[in-house]
């Protein structure tokens, strides 16, 4: 037999066929894992060092968000993880575009929302040296995470990415971080599958802890409730209820547990967080017995609720309480939040005789006082008043943070869980507009509205492009001072006088009719909710400059230092 007769089968092309059925790069093993989590977007920017993994998406299933800057992306991360509860992904390639997720990365951190940003990284053949965009990105986010690591073998990607997840989405939840090196991207790796999600079931709660703390509720007369940002995050809105009515305590609730306990309930007294004192300041004060329900410290420190060391305080979490001298606990419920709350309710015979409805009407009174006001520019709680007319009670604002969110957080009546979404623990500007595509892409059925200050829409005001881009309807309403005027309040409220806080705007209409969107101008108090709702029935992205009269912050800050508690025997 001669060699052109010879047959082809021992030919080593068929070798190579089956080195590539049992291997492949470490960044196709990286998505299989990411595909393994359910994740279902990656919100980012493609660059030199991460290209790898931007290859290997295009044979998956989850969607790139191109996005047009690094912060942006990691404030969708941090929105989707919190209204999904479930880790949202952000990715960056090297240096600039890593240091660009960190005011993301620690917003989400602090807020408690699960998040797993990526970084590429250069070739670990040049991080032992001064080298092009080189950073020590694991220590520069270790700080602000839960988990910082490099993937420096690529057969630990598997147990790199389950565990960065495991670690975001764990009891309290916050970020992971993972560098990615790009020469390690390309390795070739055996291939294996990704490793089995599991996750720890929270413990139930103690029998014995239960019944002492109903013991302590059973012989106070004034018993309150604070709800924290755990209640949403254990999905134990109907349990606080149920408490709350056994025993007749009123509730207030941090900034970022609005809506835990619908605001129209007979027992809800609204929102504590204001470092002054206000009527539920005063509320709290008047009790002889403090429950805290999932309360995130970092919300509203317990020296502005317990100056005195004196209030008798109830524990009831998945963590145990934070050391704090103004938080001595006199008992604690640590578990899943939800076993803990019905397991006290079940063992509450009676509940307390106090007269919750004064109270109420009290703070009721004051969030109504402006519903008819027609002055122009519009006061904040008038335009906070139109915002909650115009919007059902399942759809969704976004706060950004400047002197809106103040008012927002003490007089926005939130029926729902997750429908008034407020950064307060990092408390960073520019996350309205980026939350809002993440918030319209986890709800496409709800309308969603971002609400900024002038200054904090123009911080990230560039993701207008990336809502047209995926379709999507979103409102932005921009509350116009033509200043920073939180910064504003604070300076006149410490020095009686200004300091650098006057800023120039562009046309807001033009700017968004620009990118393609719509733009409206509130040119009276009567204009806004119908402009409201035309927006929000636009179906594409719309701007709402509306100007606002700030000259109300200090007013507020004069009426609560005159303030007396009406609550007091």
């Amino acid at each position: 037999m001669d060699h052109a007769s010879a047959p082809a089968a021992t030919a080593p092309a068929n070798t190579q066929s089956d080195d590539q059925k049992t291997t492949m790069k470490s960044a196709e093993l990286l998505v299989k894992c990411l595909e393994n989590e359910g994740v279902e977007y990656i919100f980012g920017i493609p660059g030199e060092e991460n290209i790898g993994v931007m290859d290997a998406l295009l044979e998956s299933d989850i969607e790139f968000i191109t996005t047009r800057h690094e912060q942006g992306a990691a404030f969708m991360a941090d929105v989707y993880g919190r209204l999904t509860g479930r880790a949202g992904v952000c990715m960056s390639t090297l240096g600039p575009g890593a240091t660009n997720l960190v005011t993301g990365v620690a917003d989400a951190n602090m807020d408690r929302a699960p998040i797993v940003a990526i970084a590429g990284q250069g070739a670990t053949t040049r991080l032992h040296k001064e080298s092009h965009q080189i950073l020590d990105l694991v220590n520069l986010f270790a700080p602000i995470s839960k988990y910082s690591t490099q993937i420096r073998e690529p057969e630990i990607v598997p147990e790199v990415v389950r565990k960065a997840f495991k670690f975001a989405q764990a009891e309290k939840p916050g970020a992971s971080f993972i560098d990615f090196p790009e020469n390690i991207a390309e390795m070739q790796t055996a291939i294996k599958p990704p490793l089995k999600r599991q996750a720890p079931i929270s413990p139930t709660a103690p029998i014995g802890r239960c019944r002492d703390v109903a013991g302590m509720i059973a012989k106070a007369k004034k018993p309150l409730i604070i709800a924290g940002n755990g209640v949403i995050r254990y999905h134990a809105e109907q349990e606080l209820v149920d408490l709350a009515e056994a025993i007749n305590a009123p509730v207030a609730t941090t900034f970022m547990a609005k809506g835990v306990l619908p605001s129209s309930h007979y027992l809800s007294l609204g929102t504590v967080g204001l470092k002054a004192k206000d009527y539920v300041a005063y509320a709290i004060e008047d009790a002889d017995l403090v429950l805290c329900v999932g309360y995130d410290m970092v919300e509203y420190h317990p020296s502005l609720w317990n100056p005195n060391l004196d209030k008798r305080i109830v524990h009831v979490d998945g963590n145990p309480a934070e050391v704090d001298a103004h938080y001595i606990v006199e008992a604690g419920v640590i578990g899943d939040l939800r076993d803990s709350l019905a397991r006290i309710t079940a063992r509450c015979e009676e509940g307390s005789k106090q007269a919750v409805k004064p109270k109420r009407d009290v703070i009721r009174k004051m969030l109504n006082e402006h519903a008819e006001d027609t002055s122009f520019p519009m006061k904040p709680q008038k335009i906070i008043h139109d915002l909650r007319t115009a919007l059902d009670p399942e759809d969704i604002l976004l706060s950004d943070v400047g002197a809106h969110k103040m008012w927002i957080a003490r007089m926005y009546q939130a029926e729902r869980p997750n429908t008034c979404i407020i950064s307060n623990g990092f408390a960073s500007m520019g996350i309205a507009l980026p939350g809002a595509i993440a918030a319209k892409l986890v709800h496409p059925e709800r309308n969603v509205v971002a609400v900024s200050g002038d200054a904090g829409f123009m911080m990230n005001s560039q993701e207008i492009e990336t809502a047209l881009r995926l379709g999507l309807n979103i409102t932005n309403l921009i509350f116009n001072d033509g200043k920073y005027g939180l910064i504003e309040w604070h300076q006149l409220r410490h020095y009686g006088r200004k300091s650098h806080i006057d800023i120039g705007n562009p046309d807001f209409v033009k700017y968004a009719e620009s990118f393609g969107a719509k733009g409206y101008r509130v040119e009276k108090a009567e204009d806004l909710i119908p402009v409201l709702k035309a927006a929000m029935a636009d179906g594409t992205v719309s701007v709402i400059d509306c100007a606002v009269d700030y000259s109300e912050n200090m007013k507020l800050t004069r009426q609560l230092k005159e303030m007396t508690s009406p609550f007091a025997a």
